[in-house]
């Protein structure tokens, strides 16, 4: 009963719009002031929640991913994926996609993903008679792809809250990805060729694409530097993302597409961010603390082991859970709030933690396009000046794919596994 008070609470504070962090860290307190526990342990819990050398990688990302949104790289690498596939069925669309999917080894990030390819491709598409509702939707989902290719800011913090290896993690969210990604461009071609009013693009001539390729290169040199880093044991994930930062500067410079105007915008954008996570971090550290010392995370371990005792039915609880949570909450804020109460059932379920990892980011990916806060909707709404039903309904076919990839993680479990098992 405890447990439902206290988890009711909380939804009750996030239902009457209390910020998340406030309604975190407020009820943690009130939790632990209630039970007569020692409120000088708060400011430990506060300082200790950011006082981790894996958390470096977060605002590393953020900063790196913001300049090269200001420096306009998008428009380099969405030019040169263009070249190659623009006669495609649906070409622009494949386009969309592997840009989506080439930056997200870069930003770690879904809203700077979405943002900096649904610049450039959002007008480009309209202007070759796509849907516009199909248009945002697929950037919409296309800017998912960025936190679950690697580098991926909640696969990260997974790893700080459950110690689980985070290039491990990074290794296991490669094959799901690039599956996802694929997914997205079968969906996109099949619907081009049901459109006839979206026009072909013109032809490319070698010279022109090779120009714009080389264009392109720095960027997907800077990707595979940070990937290739952190897979070689050369560099830890926040290691990488510090030298990725560095190198976006200098590149955008050198480059002619930064000045320090830009930067100085970069820097703000990206601590409004960072500002928002490392509270509700903070929040969360609090929550956490607090509902430890009343048991409740052993209390729903222990509930759902003795109810369910199907390894099937209890990932099918989680993510039913998670889909309605998602329809209230932001992707971070379900990881923080969710991770630490379900973890515990996991060693007792006999659950891959690595394998849940990606099960549980794929569902937050689909929160991100799912009204009424998907966060990935109202980037795009902003970025395409749009309503939030057009976005949202061109986002749903994408929804279904995520789902339908979710059930196909259960039954083959190496989607997620094989590259961390064997690399």
């Amino acid at each position: 009963m405890e447990s439902v008070l206290i988890l009711g609470g909380l939804l009750s504070l996030l239902i009457l719009r209390v910020p998340v962090a406030f309604a975190l860290g407020g009820l943690g307190i009130l939790l632990l002031w209630l039970k007569g526990f020692p409120l000088v342990a708060v400011p430990q819990r506060l300082f200790g929640a950011v006082d981790s050398f894996e958390l470096i990688a977060v605002p590393m990302f953020l900063l790196m991913s913001n300049v090269l949104l200001k420096g306009g790289v998008g428009k380099d690498l969405f030019a040169a994926v263009q070249a190659w596939v623009g006669r495609w069925p649906g070409g622009l669309g494949v386009a969309t996609i592997k840009s989506c999917a080439l930056f997200s080894a870069i930003s770690g990030s879904s809203v700077a993903t979405a943002a900096t390819i649904g610049t450039v491709a959002i007008p480009e598409m309209e202007k070759r008679g796509y849907n516009r509702s199909f248009v945002l939707g697929q950037l919409a989902a296309g800017g998912t792809l960025g936190i679950l290719i690697p580098p991926s800011i909640p696969l990260i913090l997974y790893g700080v809250i459950t110690e689980v290896s985070i290039p491990s993690l990074f290794l296991a969210g490669i094959g799901p990805g690039l599956f996802l990604a694929t997914m997205f461009i079968i969906y996109s071609m099949l619907y081009a060729r049901g459109d006839k009013g979206i026009q072909k693009m013109p032809r490319i001539s070698w010279a022109e694409r090779w120009r714009a390729t080389l264009l392109a290169l720095p960027t997907v040199i800077l990707a595979g530097a940070i990937i290739g880093s952190i897979y070689a044991g050369i560099a830890t994930p926040s290691e990488s993302a510090g030298i990725g930062f560095v190198i976006a500067i200098i590149m955008t410079f050198v480059m002619g597409r930064m000045t320090f105007e830009k930067l100085r915008e970069a820097t703000y954008a990206s601590l409004n961010t960072i500002v928002m996570i490392f509270m509700i971090i903070a929040g969360a550290k609090v929550f956490s603390y607090a509902i430890t010392l009343y048991l409740i995370p052993q209390s729903v371990s222990t509930f759902l082991t003795d109810h369910i005792s199907s390894p099937t039915l209890f990932i099918l609880a989680v993510g039913l859970v998670l889909l309605v949570i998602g329809f209230f909450l932001e992707a971070l804020s379900m990881l923080l709030i969710m991770v630490p109460v379900l973890f515990p059932a996991l060693q007792t379920m006999g659950i891959d933690p690595i394998w849940f990892g990606i099960f549980f980011v794929i569902l937050i990916e689909t929160a991100l396009i799912t009204p009424p806060v998907g966060l990935n909707l109202f980037v795009i709404q902003a970025v395409g000046k749009a309503s939030l039903e057009e976005v949202a309904k061109g986002a749903f076919p994408f929804a279904l794919i995520m789902l339908a990839t979710t059930v196909l993680l259960w039954f083959w479990q190496d989607l997620a596994l094989y590259i961390p098992r064997h690399f």
